[in-house]
């Protein structure tokens, strides 16, 4: 690596890259993609000691997890549209610097209130990272295949990543404690600011898009109203007025942004994309498999730590049957949705989900270790094979020059269904229905093996041509595109 008083290199057109530097820029976008997904799951670890810690009840645990989600999930769309706009490094590098910033602030919160703010602050900077970076790859891979390779390579570290989190956040809190989580991003996230100064391109969309406040305020009032009413008006019966008035106002500004979205020329929302099932299809998969994964973590770091009472470090040691196969299973999906499609992953990773669900139902505090390993290996298959396929199905078929906007679409899912996941399960548990969670786990398996089968057929594949041939005619979806063109 050259020394730090060498001449920054001359950013290049992302076609023009070299091999290697391809391979840099695609490791430059995974060490976002590691931090951001590690704080969605190393924290759920923590949250007992944080309980005890910061005096918090299971409603402000779920505002610890949740408002971070919410958050990255609100403004996925609008950081992917600006960087499409005003260049996609720029704002991968102001990503970074939020979000690094908002982890020192959560290392020092005094508070649980504050807290939750930070972490707000912390998911502004997160949001900034994800769909961009996907943006940064799509135009940097011009090659169908490396795209596809690359895209695998990506897919396999959400999962990675997300299964590694309780491994290392029991780690970091049995020797440091809770905030150590928070301190662990900073080394990495200016590692990963440097090496973005120094060799990833500057890009932009040919015909940017202009800003949408409307539109971004609506999924603002959807997301939050719906994450708000079942956290806090769950807690008071499921008719509860705090429920149903926030549900029924994110109900009314969904409606509100499908009726407004597509009279706009150029929305926040493109909901042309929505046409395809395939892509539809990703985007409802998304939500269940994570919305799954956020209850499952959620459930078993209460579970493993108050009925089993273990410490935090037992607790994330127990989930590695679920990391390990996690880290077999999500680059195996990449090669297998390269190879022979998205449609055999998606059922077998609905299946594996199902199953674990359904197993998970039988736990008690002496249930034992080869049951409660069989179950989170299954959640580990699931989860590995799911995060491939979502990827690619999103990205692909869709226009380059939109590919902020669709990514962040896609990962919108993926935020929305882990606030869900984490809203729903600990309301469930709230009531004093543990096994209740477990259900609901079961049914996002079942959801995302329906969905799965019904979105990867020929029908569907036919519907994703049309959805095509109704963009505009500049933009050439990826799929499409010849290598280097």
């Amino acid at each position: 690596m050259a020394t730090s008083d060498a001449p920054t290199p001359r950013p290049q057109p992302s076609d023009e890259l070299p091999p290697r530097r391809r391979i840099l820029v695609l490791a430059i976008c995974c060490m976002s993609l590691l931090i951001v997904s590690l704080d969605v799951t190393a924290l759920n670890v923590a949250l007992p000691s944080l309980q005890r810690e910061l005096d918090a009840d299971i409603s402000g645990l779920q505002w610890t997890v949740d408002i971070y989600t919410v958050v990255i999930a609100s403004f996925l769309m609008l950081s992917g549209s600006t960087a499409d706009r005003i260049g996609r490094r720029k704002v991968f590098q102001t990503g970074l610097v939020v979000f690094v910033t908002g982890s020192v602030l959560c290392a020092l919160a005094p508070s649980l209130g504050w807290l939750v703010a930070f972490r707000a602050a912390q998911a502004v900077g997160g949001s900034m990272l994800n769909p961009v970076a996907m943006s940064i790859i799509t135009n940097t891979f011009r090659d169908p295949k490396e795209l596809a390779r690359a895209i695998g390579v990506w897919g396999g570290v959400v999962g990675i990543s997300m299964a590694v989190g309780p491994v290392v956040g029991g780690a970091l809190v049995q020797s440091f404690g809770w905030r150590a989580i928070f301190w662990i991003n900073l080394p990495i996230g200016l590692a990963a600011l440097f090496l973005t100064m120094r060799f990833v391109p500057e890009s932009r969309a040919p015909r940017p898009r202009r800003l949408d406040p409307v539109g971004q305020l609506l999924v603002i009032v959807v997301l939050g109203g719906l994450t708000f009413g079942i956290i806090e008006g769950g807690k008071e019966g499921w008719t509860s007025p705090l429920l149903v008035a926030p549900v029924a106002l994110a109900v009314a500004a969904l409606v509100a942004l499908l009726v407004y979205e597509p009279r706009r020329a150029q929305p926040l929302l493109e909901v042309r994309f929505f046409r395809s099932a395939p892509f539809s299809g990703a985007f409802g998969i998304a939500i269940a498999a994570f919305a799954g994964l956020g209850g499952f973590l959620f459930l078993n770091t209460i579970y493993l730590q108050d009925d089993r009472h273990l410490s935090a470090l037992d607790a994330g040691l127990h989930l590695l049957p679920m990391a390990a196969v996690t880290l077999f299973f999500s680059p195996l999906s990449g090669y297998l949705v390269g190879h022979i499609g998205p449609r055999v992953p998606l059922l077998l990773a609905g299946t594996a989900i199902t199953a674990s669900g359904i197993l998970l139902t039988r736990l008690h505090p002496h249930t034992s270790l080869p049951l409660l390993f069989a179950a989170y290996a299954l959640f580990g298959i699931g989860f590995g094979l799911v995060n491939a396929p979502l990827t690619n199905t999103a990205v692909t078929g869709m226009p380059r020059s939109q590919a902020g906007v669709a990514a962040g679409i896609a990962s919108t899912g993926r935020q929305m269904g882990s606030a869900l996941g984490v809203a729903v399960v600990g309301t469930a548990l709230g009531a004093g229905s543990q096994t209740a969670g477990w259900w609901i786990i079961a049914a996002c398996g079942l959801l995302v093996l329906a969905m799965g089968a019904l979105t990867t057929g020929r029908w569907a594949r036919g519907t994703a041509d049309r959805a095509a041939e109704a963009l505009p005619e500049e933009s050439v979806p990826i799929a499409q595109q010849r290598p280097g063109a």
